[in-house]
């Protein structure tokens, strides 16, 4: 065993027995040996055998429940409390209940407070970005204006002009192509080869050679 260790065990008794009376709450072996071991760097065995010594010397008490022990403060070196001072404990410990709560609440408004500003531009950061939006602004205010002094806009004749000229091609095609599908199809019943090789010898080439398709009329 360490010098340091040895020490902690030699004063073991006296920090339990301080922490059992502290607390006035009953503890296993186990429970004292967590709450005091990173503090006090105290031993399981020290601990155990410390609580031993202290329930033989009378300077607690201790009580056996199946194979555990449960050990505590002498009850006879305190002072009995009345009912009022009960009372008056428990009305203490309802008013800091709800005011930790109420803490508790604060600080979780904070917090979202603090999330909400993190996550926030900075003042340089907005000032860059305001700049930037102003500069696509004028852009868009210099491309508005160009199309505004344009002479060549489309007049709502020459636009209906072109809706039509448009419809009477395409009406045109789907004809052609009608009768260019059923006419092949004439020939192919009586074609010893593919349709495919009859196209290739013929030097027909269609709509799908070169990724056209009629659009929707």
């Amino acid at each position: 065993m360490s010098k340091s260790r040895a020490e902690a065990a030699a004063g073991a008794p006296g920090i339990i027995l301080r922490y059992l009376q502290e607390q006035n709450r009953p503890y296993s072996a186990q429970d004292v040996f967590g709450n005091l071991q990173k503090e006090h760097g105290l031993g399981k065995a020290a601990v155990v055998k410390a609580l031993d010594q202290l329930a033989q010397e009378g300077k607690i008490k201790e009580k056996t429940y199946g194979k555990q022990k449960i050990y505590f403060a002498d009850q006879n070196q305190f002072d009995t409390v009345s009912d009022a001072d009960l009372h008056g404990l428990d009305a203490s410990i309802v008013a800091l209940t709800a005011k930790v709560q109420s803490l508790q609440q604060s600080c979780r408004h904070m917090e979202a407070e603090l999330k909400e500003l993190t996550s926030a531009l900075t003042t340089p950061e907005m000032q860059k970005e305001i700049q930037e939006l102003k500069k696509e602004c004028a852009q868009y205010t210099e491309r508005l204006k160009n199309i505004k002094a344009a002479t060549n806009h489309v007049t709502p004749e020459e636009k209906e002009k072109v809706y039509r000229d448009r419809q009477k091609y395409c009406k045109e095609w789907r004809k052609r192509k009608r009768m260019t599908t059923e006419l092949c199809d004439a020939i192919l019943e009586g074609y010893p080869k593919s349709k495919k090789q009859f196209f290739e010898e013929v030097g027909i080439e269609t709509d799908e050679d070169h990724n056209v398709s009629l659009p929707d009329p």
